[in-house]
């Protein structure tokens, strides 16, 4: 099995300005949907999402990709911290 988490750190820790405020953390649930949830400084979140998405969903299209060869689910949000 991959390690998603990693994948998804390595990308982001790349776009944004703050690298070690970069917060990558995985969950598995019973049916085996693996969940990677972000988390990254206040200022850098913007850079993450992207104009209209775009950057968020080239994140979470990769890591489908990567799981998509093993036969895995994956899902990626951003938590935006107030």
């Amino acid at each position: 099995m991959p390690d998603y988490r990693e994948l998804v750190d390595f990308v982001v820790r790349r776009l944004v300005t703050q690298p070690d405020e970069v917060h990558v953390t995985e969950r598995t649930d019973e049916r085996g949907v693996s969940a990677i949830t972000i988390r990254v400084a206040p200022e850098d979140v913007g850079r993450v999402i992207g104009k209209r998405g775009a950057t968020i969903n080239a994140i979470r299209l990769v890591a489908k990709a990567a799981a998509v060869k093993v036969n895995d689910r994956v899902d990626v949000d951003i938590v935006e911290d107030e």
